[in-house]
């Protein structure tokens, strides 16, 4: 037990600094969504170019949506409790869906203002101010955007990386619009303004829709093939004999936590006291792989005849066949219901990855 501990301590030690990532990373996401979106709306005053207040009402999205990504990242790393056993990481889903709503409202008022320029094109004045302050505003979020993503995917959080995805598609947003008024700029073509707007509207209404659309699949555990995959790998590089096979592997993201689970057939002579030792390993395998953010769930199954002939374990006393073919373990073969063997038996095909 005593070895045990410095291992839980450190991972209490990761775990906390991974929210302070996270909360510091979030707070200066949302202090410099305002000071951009502030900025934005003194060049649509300068210029009244709609394509700029297009990109301006895109930066309350982001301010709206960090604020929201703050709360959720502080929700989130609240431990499991009796009123929510599995954590409060989904919170994290629900500020993606909720942020992908907020673009899709803000593309509609968009499409409204573009479509008024378009037939109605006003000049832009101060056109030059208007543009260096969207270039400064493009700079300085192109540099968050990575920097969100980044700690995202070190800490493992869907609302940061979410968050950093949208500050990056006003990066690209603001581009398009920095192009599209230079053009304006040049040749005197008003109505272009109402068309840049709308194009930013386009742009904007697919990436809330991708936003919703991977909310609703984190909500409903869709399966993750880059996670089972992850999984799979790590699996076969440390699999051993007596680990005859393992089946119904599933995984799902609950925040930056990972619940895993899945079955662990072994040899059916193996002890109680044997067998908790060889799941308690490959818990321990998993939890290091993934930095102590999982919970990990393993049923434990005895070894039967049909296993025989994909079981490697030569010193079995049991064996009734000899080794007729290794399943190698890969995502295909491990997320299937029923044991190898059984399969094997019943004549399912069974993929062989060498």
């Amino acid at each position: 037990m005593s070895q045990d501990k410095p291992n839980a301590d450190n991972i209490v030690s990761l775990e906390r600094e991974q929210f302070k990532s996270r909360f510091r990373a979030i707070s200066l996401s949302l202090f410099i969504s305002i000071v951009l979106m502030a900025a934005k709306f003194y060049a649509y005053r300068l210029t009244g170019s709609s394509a700029i207040l297009s990109d301006a009402l895109e930066s309350i999205i982001n301010v709206v949506a960090s604020a929201f990504a703050l709360g959720s990242v502080f929700l989130a790393s609240i431990p499991p409790d009796e009123s929510h056993p599995y954590g409060h990481g989904k919170i994290e889903y629900f500020s993606a869906g909720f942020e992908g709503a907020l673009i899709i409202l803000a593309a509609a008022g968009i499409f409204k203002t573009g479509w008024s320029h378009i037939f109605h094109p006003q000049q832009l004045l101060q056109l030059e101010e208007g543009l260096l302050i969207l270039l400064g505003a493009s700079l300085i979020n192109l540099l968050l955007g990575i920097k969100l993503i980044r700690v995202g995917r070190l800490t493992r959080s869907i609302a940061l990386i979410a968050d950093g995805k949208h500050v990056l598609t006003d990066v690209y947003t603001s581009v398009g619009v920095l192009l599209g008024l230079l053009l304006v700029h040049l040749t005197g073509w008003y109505w272009m303004d109402g068309v840049i707007a709308c194009s930013v509207g386009i742009n904007i209404l697919v990436s809330g829709g991708n936003l919703l659309r991977e909310s609703i699949a984190g909500l409903m555990d869709a399966s993750e093939p880059d996670l089972l995959e992850d999984i799979s790998t790590l699996l076969a590089e440390h699999r051993k004999d007596i680990w005859t096979d393992i089946h119904q592997l599933r995984a799902w993201r609950s925040g930056n936590l990972i619940h895993i689970d899945f079955h662990l057939i072994l040899p059916r002579e193996f002890s109680l006291e044997q067998a908790h030792c060889e799941g308690k390993e490959i818990e321990y395998l998993i939890n290091a792989h993934f930095q102590g953010n999982t919970s990990v769930l393993i049923h434990l199954d005895p070894c039967t005849e049909p296993d025989c002939p994909l079981c490697s374990l030569d010193r079995c006393k049991r064996r009734s066949q000899d080794l007729k073919k290794l399943i190698y373990w890969t995502r295909e073969t491990l997320i299937l219901q029923g044991s190898a063997g059984e399969r094997f038996r019943n004549g399912n095909s069974l993929k062989n990855r060498h």
